[in-house]
Protein backbone atom coordinates (compact mmCIF):
# COMPACT_ATOMS: atom_id res chain seq x y z
CA UNK A 1 0.00 0.00 0.00
CA UNK A 2 3.01 2.48 0.36
CA UNK A 3 3.23 2.28 -3.57
CA UNK A 4 -0.33 3.15 -3.51
CA UNK A 5 0.07 6.24 -1.13
CA UNK A 6 2.59 7.54 -3.14
CA UNK A 7 0.91 7.13 -6.68
CA UNK A 8 -1.91 8.95 -5.39
CA UNK A 9 -0.17 11.71 -3.22
CA UNK A 10 2.39 12.56 -6.44
CA UNK A 11 -1.49 12.63 -8.27
CA UNK A 12 -3.16 15.17 -5.46
CA UNK A 13 0.18 17.31 -4.38
CA UNK A 14 -0.86 19.72 -6.89
CA UNK A 15 -3.63 20.35 -9.64
CA UNK A 16 -1.39 19.82 -12.72
CA UNK A 17 0.03 16.53 -11.38
CA UNK A 18 -2.72 13.94 -11.76
CA UNK A 19 -1.73 10.00 -11.47
CA UNK A 20 -2.88 8.56 -14.96
CA UNK A 21 -6.35 6.45 -14.02
CA UNK A 22 -4.73 3.63 -15.91
CA UNK A 23 -1.53 4.03 -13.49
CA UNK A 24 -3.97 4.63 -10.39
CA UNK A 25 -6.18 1.46 -10.86
CA UNK A 26 -2.54 -0.76 -11.51
CA UNK A 27 -1.38 0.54 -7.69
CA UNK A 28 -4.81 0.10 -5.99
CA UNK A 29 -5.41 -3.21 -7.12
CA UNK A 30 -1.45 -4.85 -5.93
CA UNK A 31 -2.38 -6.76 -2.75
CA UNK A 32 0.31 -5.89 0.30
CA UNK A 33 3.75 -8.40 -1.00
CA UNK A 34 2.43 -10.21 2.51
CA UNK A 35 -0.61 -11.41 1.77
CA UNK A 36 -1.63 -14.80 0.99
CA UNK A 37 -2.72 -15.81 -2.31
CA UNK A 38 -6.58 -16.18 -2.35
CA UNK A 39 -8.56 -18.24 -4.55
CA UNK A 40 -10.34 -16.05 -7.77
CA UNK A 41 -13.80 -15.07 -7.15
CA UNK A 42 -15.90 -14.92 -10.21
CA UNK A 43 -16.43 -11.76 -11.98
CA UNK A 44 -19.39 -9.18 -11.72
CA UNK A 45 -20.68 -9.47 -15.49
CA UNK A 46 -21.40 -5.89 -16.27
CA UNK A 47 -22.57 -4.56 -19.50
CA UNK A 48 -22.93 -1.12 -20.01
CA UNK A 49 -23.93 1.22 -22.61
CA UNK A 50 -21.09 3.25 -23.84
CA UNK A 51 -17.21 3.53 -23.51
CA UNK A 52 -16.97 5.86 -20.81
CA UNK A 53 -19.32 4.14 -18.82
CA UNK A 54 -17.56 1.38 -19.04
CA UNK A 55 -14.39 2.98 -17.92
CA UNK A 56 -15.61 4.09 -14.65
CA UNK A 57 -16.74 0.79 -13.64
CA UNK A 58 -13.55 -0.39 -14.11
CA UNK A 59 -12.33 2.43 -11.79
CA UNK A 60 -14.74 1.30 -9.14
CA UNK A 61 -14.97 -2.53 -9.63
CA UNK A 62 -10.78 -2.90 -10.11
CA UNK A 63 -10.48 -6.81 -10.88
CA UNK A 64 -13.85 -8.11 -9.52
CA UNK A 65 -15.51 -6.89 -12.37
CA UNK A 66 -15.71 -8.18 -16.12
CA UNK A 67 -16.92 -5.32 -18.56
CA UNK A 68 -18.55 -4.70 -21.61
CA UNK A 69 -19.83 -1.93 -23.56
CA UNK A 70 -21.97 -1.90 -26.38
CA UNK A 71 -20.88 1.63 -27.73
CA UNK A 72 -17.24 1.20 -28.02
CA UNK A 73 -14.03 3.40 -28.51
CA UNK A 74 -14.69 5.93 -31.31
CA UNK A 75 -18.18 5.15 -31.70
CA UNK A 76 -21.61 7.62 -31.93
CA UNK A 77 -24.15 6.54 -28.83
CA UNK A 78 -26.46 8.82 -31.05
CA UNK A 79 -26.73 6.85 -33.55
CA UNK A 80 -26.24 3.29 -32.10
CA UNK A 81 -28.03 0.67 -33.15
CA UNK A 82 -27.99 -2.86 -30.96
CA UNK A 83 -26.62 -6.23 -33.15
CA UNK A 84 -28.35 -9.76 -32.19
CA UNK A 85 -24.90 -10.41 -30.57
CA UNK A 86 -25.57 -7.44 -27.81
CA UNK A 87 -29.04 -9.24 -26.62
CA UNK A 88 -27.27 -12.19 -26.14
CA UNK A 89 -24.64 -10.49 -23.73
CA UNK A 90 -27.17 -8.56 -21.83
CA UNK A 91 -28.72 -11.89 -20.82
CA UNK A 92 -25.71 -13.44 -19.28
CA UNK A 93 -24.95 -10.04 -17.40
CA UNK A 94 -25.41 -9.39 -13.76
CA UNK A 95 -26.03 -5.98 -14.18
CA UNK A 96 -26.58 -3.34 -16.68
CA UNK A 97 -25.56 0.03 -16.31
CA UNK A 98 -26.40 3.38 -18.64
CA UNK A 99 -26.16 7.10 -18.55
CA UNK A 100 -29.95 7.60 -18.78
CA UNK A 101 -31.25 11.16 -19.54
CA UNK A 102 -32.44 9.57 -22.65
CA UNK A 103 -29.06 8.80 -24.30
CA UNK A 104 -29.64 5.61 -24.64
CA UNK A 105 -32.95 5.61 -26.79
CA UNK A 106 -32.53 2.08 -27.31
CA UNK A 107 -31.79 0.94 -24.05
CA UNK A 108 -35.97 0.00 -23.24
CA UNK A 109 -36.19 -2.39 -26.58
CA UNK A 110 -33.06 -4.05 -26.38
CA UNK A 111 -33.80 -4.85 -22.47
CA UNK A 112 -37.53 -6.53 -23.55
CA UNK A 113 -35.73 -8.42 -26.74
CA UNK A 114 -33.05 -10.21 -24.33
CA UNK A 115 -35.41 -11.17 -21.88
CA UNK A 116 -33.01 -9.77 -18.97
CA UNK A 117 -34.42 -9.89 -15.92
CA UNK A 118 -31.89 -8.12 -13.31
CA UNK A 119 -31.38 -4.46 -12.49
CA UNK A 120 -30.71 -1.69 -14.76
CA UNK A 121 -28.94 1.30 -13.50
CA UNK A 122 -29.06 4.27 -13.87
CA UNK A 123 -25.74 6.45 -13.64
CA UNK A 124 -26.89 10.03 -13.22
CA UNK A 125 -29.70 9.10 -11.14
CA UNK A 126 -29.30 12.58 -8.56
CA UNK A 127 -28.06 14.54 -11.23
CA UNK A 128 -30.07 17.70 -12.21
CA UNK A 129 -29.99 17.90 -15.88
CA UNK A 130 -29.50 20.73 -18.24
CA UNK A 131 -31.66 21.57 -20.62
CA UNK A 132 -31.13 21.05 -24.29
CA UNK A 133 -29.86 24.23 -25.67
CA UNK A 134 -31.93 25.77 -28.56
CA UNK A 135 -30.06 29.19 -29.43
CA UNK A 136 -30.97 28.66 -33.86
CA UNK A 137 -27.52 26.73 -34.00
CA UNK A 138 -28.12 23.77 -32.02
CA UNK A 139 -31.69 21.80 -32.40
CA UNK A 140 -32.07 18.43 -29.82
CA UNK A 141 -35.54 17.34 -30.94
CA UNK A 142 -38.06 14.77 -29.28
CA UNK A 143 -37.85 12.78 -26.08
CA UNK A 144 -33.96 13.65 -26.25
CA UNK A 145 -34.71 17.56 -25.30
CA UNK A 146 -37.49 17.04 -23.34
CA UNK A 147 -35.16 15.03 -20.66
CA UNK A 148 -32.69 17.80 -21.54
CA UNK A 149 -29.11 17.38 -22.24
CA UNK A 150 -27.57 13.55 -21.36
CA UNK A 151 -23.74 14.74 -21.63
CA UNK A 152 -23.73 14.80 -17.88
CA UNK A 153 -20.53 13.47 -17.71
CA UNK A 154 -18.51 16.63 -19.24
CA UNK A 155 -18.35 17.73 -15.66
CA UNK A 156 -16.18 16.22 -13.58
CA UNK A 157 -18.58 17.03 -10.73
CA UNK A 158 -21.18 14.87 -11.87
CA UNK A 159 -19.01 12.06 -12.68
CA UNK A 160 -18.68 11.96 -8.24
CA UNK A 161 -21.97 11.09 -8.50
CA UNK A 162 -22.02 8.64 -11.56
CA UNK A 163 -19.24 6.65 -9.23
CA UNK A 164 -21.42 6.55 -6.02
CA UNK A 165 -24.29 5.06 -8.01
CA UNK A 166 -21.95 2.91 -9.67
CA UNK A 167 -20.61 1.87 -5.97
CA UNK A 168 -23.84 1.78 -4.91
CA UNK A 169 -25.21 -1.12 -7.97
CA UNK A 170 -22.03 -3.27 -7.31
CA UNK A 171 -22.29 -4.10 -3.42
CA UNK A 172 -25.98 -4.28 -4.22
CA UNK A 173 -24.93 -7.06 -6.77
CA UNK A 174 -21.71 -8.66 -4.78
CA UNK A 175 -21.90 -7.80 -1.44
CA UNK A 176 -18.62 -9.72 -0.39
CA UNK A 177 -16.78 -7.02 -2.08
CA UNK A 178 -18.54 -4.32 -0.59
CA UNK A 179 -15.02 -2.95 1.02
CA UNK A 180 -13.25 -2.60 -1.94
CA UNK A 181 -15.41 -1.09 -4.05
CA UNK A 182 -15.61 1.53 -0.94
CA UNK A 183 -11.75 2.06 -0.99
CA UNK A 184 -11.74 2.39 -5.22
CA UNK A 185 -14.55 4.41 -5.21
CA UNK A 186 -13.04 6.77 -2.41
CA UNK A 187 -9.76 6.86 -4.23
CA UNK A 188 -11.73 7.94 -7.04
CA UNK A 189 -13.56 10.60 -5.81
CA UNK A 190 -10.32 11.46 -4.38
CA UNK A 191 -8.20 11.89 -7.95
CA UNK A 192 -11.74 13.12 -9.84
CA UNK A 193 -11.33 16.61 -7.05
CA UNK A 194 -7.97 16.98 -8.02
CA UNK A 195 -8.88 17.15 -11.50
CA UNK A 196 -11.72 19.24 -11.02
CA UNK A 197 -9.14 21.35 -9.50
CA UNK A 198 -6.79 21.29 -12.50
CA UNK A 199 -9.31 22.30 -15.21
CA UNK A 200 -10.90 24.99 -13.27
CA UNK A 201 -7.28 26.75 -12.51
CA UNK A 202 -6.17 26.09 -16.26
CA UNK A 203 -9.19 27.90 -17.69
CA UNK A 204 -8.89 30.71 -14.56
CA UNK A 205 -5.46 31.85 -16.94
CA UNK A 206 -7.25 32.51 -20.19
CA UNK A 207 -9.32 35.94 -20.07
CA UNK A 208 -13.40 35.52 -20.10
CA UNK A 209 -13.26 37.19 -23.48
CA UNK A 210 -11.51 34.22 -25.26
CA UNK A 211 -13.29 31.35 -23.74
CA UNK A 212 -15.25 30.70 -27.16
CA UNK A 213 -14.93 27.75 -29.07
CA UNK A 214 -16.70 26.54 -31.79
CA UNK A 215 -17.50 21.99 -31.91
CA UNK A 216 -19.05 19.48 -34.44
CA UNK A 217 -22.24 18.81 -31.96
CA UNK A 218 -23.44 20.24 -28.63
CA UNK A 219 -21.91 18.26 -26.54
CA UNK A 220 -20.20 20.40 -23.81
CA UNK A 221 -22.68 22.61 -22.13
CA UNK A 222 -21.96 21.12 -18.83
CA UNK A 223 -18.47 21.52 -19.41
CA UNK A 224 -19.29 24.64 -20.14
CA UNK A 225 -21.07 25.90 -17.25
CA UNK A 226 -18.65 23.89 -14.95
CA UNK A 227 -15.90 25.89 -16.21
CA UNK A 228 -17.14 29.04 -17.90
CA UNK A 229 -16.40 28.43 -21.88
CA UNK A 230 -18.53 29.56 -24.31
CA UNK A 231 -19.25 26.54 -27.01
CA UNK A 232 -21.32 27.26 -30.66
CA UNK A 233 -22.27 23.99 -32.45
CA UNK A 234 -24.00 23.53 -35.19
CA UNK A 235 -25.92 20.51 -34.35
CA UNK A 236 -27.52 19.68 -31.30
CA UNK A 237 -27.28 17.80 -28.51
CA UNK A 238 -28.53 14.36 -29.96
CA UNK A 239 -25.78 14.58 -32.53
CA UNK A 240 -28.17 12.99 -35.10
CA UNK A 241 -29.87 16.37 -36.09
CA UNK A 242 -29.45 18.48 -39.41
CA UNK A 243 -28.23 21.71 -38.98
CA UNK A 244 -30.17 24.09 -41.24
CA UNK A 245 -28.27 26.46 -43.57
CA UNK A 246 -29.75 28.73 -41.85
CA UNK A 247 -28.34 28.47 -38.47
CA UNK A 248 -25.08 27.34 -39.97
CA UNK A 249 -24.76 30.94 -42.19
CA UNK A 250 -25.92 32.50 -39.01
CA UNK A 251 -23.25 30.48 -36.89
CA UNK A 252 -20.45 31.15 -39.55
CA UNK A 253 -21.47 35.63 -39.52
CA UNK A 254 -21.19 35.31 -35.04
CA UNK A 255 -17.40 33.47 -36.03
CA UNK A 256 -16.50 35.97 -37.66
CA UNK A 257 -18.06 38.90 -35.64
CA UNK A 258 -16.77 37.71 -32.27
CA UNK A 259 -13.54 36.56 -33.65
CA UNK A 260 -13.41 32.90 -32.51
CA UNK A 261 -9.65 31.57 -32.82
CA UNK A 262 -10.68 27.61 -33.22
CA UNK A 263 -13.16 25.19 -34.03
CA UNK A 264 -12.55 21.54 -33.35
CA UNK A 265 -14.12 18.13 -34.61
CA UNK A 266 -14.98 15.49 -32.19
CA UNK A 267 -13.68 11.82 -33.09
CA UNK A 268 -17.59 10.89 -33.07
CA UNK A 269 -18.39 13.45 -35.56
CA UNK A 270 -17.30 13.82 -39.50
CA UNK A 271 -14.83 16.71 -39.81
CA UNK A 272 -16.85 17.75 -43.21
CA UNK A 273 -18.98 20.57 -41.50
CA UNK A 274 -16.53 21.51 -39.38
CA UNK A 275 -14.10 22.24 -41.99
CA UNK A 276 -16.59 24.05 -44.41
CA UNK A 277 -17.01 26.45 -41.25
CA UNK A 278 -13.01 27.08 -40.59
CA UNK A 279 -12.46 27.68 -44.35
CA UNK A 280 -15.06 30.20 -43.94
CA UNK A 281 -14.38 32.22 -41.44
CA UNK A 282 -10.81 32.07 -41.20
CA UNK A 283 -10.76 29.84 -37.66
CA UNK A 284 -8.18 27.55 -37.16
CA UNK A 285 -9.01 23.89 -36.39
CA UNK A 286 -7.99 22.98 -33.26
CA UNK A 287 -7.61 19.31 -33.34
CA UNK A 288 -9.53 16.43 -31.92
CA UNK A 289 -12.29 16.75 -28.86
CA UNK A 290 -13.45 13.97 -27.55
CA UNK A 291 -17.13 13.80 -26.28
CA UNK A 292 -19.14 10.96 -26.04
CA UNK A 293 -16.78 8.31 -26.56
CA UNK A 294 -12.99 7.57 -24.98
CA UNK A 295 -9.96 7.15 -28.12
CA UNK A 296 -8.64 3.38 -28.19
CA UNK A 297 -6.21 2.26 -25.29
CA UNK A 298 -3.24 3.43 -25.21
CA UNK A 299 -4.89 6.60 -27.45
CA UNK A 300 -4.89 10.34 -26.10
CA UNK A 301 -8.27 9.64 -24.33
CA UNK A 302 -8.17 6.16 -23.32
CA UNK A 303 -9.72 6.49 -19.56
CA UNK A 304 -12.14 9.13 -18.63
CA UNK A 305 -9.44 11.54 -17.03
CA UNK A 306 -7.41 11.10 -20.05
CA UNK A 307 -9.91 12.68 -22.01
CA UNK A 308 -10.62 15.30 -19.73
CA UNK A 309 -7.59 16.38 -19.70
CA UNK A 310 -6.50 16.05 -23.12
CA UNK A 311 -9.75 18.14 -23.72
CA UNK A 312 -8.28 20.80 -21.59
CA UNK A 313 -5.57 21.15 -22.75
CA UNK A 314 -6.21 21.67 -26.64
CA UNK A 315 -9.15 24.04 -25.80
CA UNK A 316 -7.21 26.31 -23.52
CA UNK A 317 -4.22 26.28 -26.21
CA UNK A 318 -6.64 26.93 -28.69
CA UNK A 319 -8.10 29.85 -26.94
CA UNK A 320 -4.27 31.37 -26.03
Amino acid sequence: MLNLARRLGAGLEGTMKLVPISGLLAAMLVPPSFAAPAAAAPKVNVVTSFSILADLVRLVGGERVAVKAFAGPNTDLHVFQPAPGDAKALLAADLVIVNGLGLEGWADRLVRASGYKGDLVVATKGIKPLPARDDGHAHGKGKRAERGDPHAWQDVANVKIYVGNIRDALIAADAAGRADYEANAARALAVLDALDAEVKATFAAVPPAQRRVITSHDAFGYYAAAYGIAFLAPQGVSGDSEPTAQGVASLIRQIKKEKVKAVFVENISSPRLIERIARETGAALGGTLYSDALSEPGGPAGSYLEMIRHNTRLLSAAMK
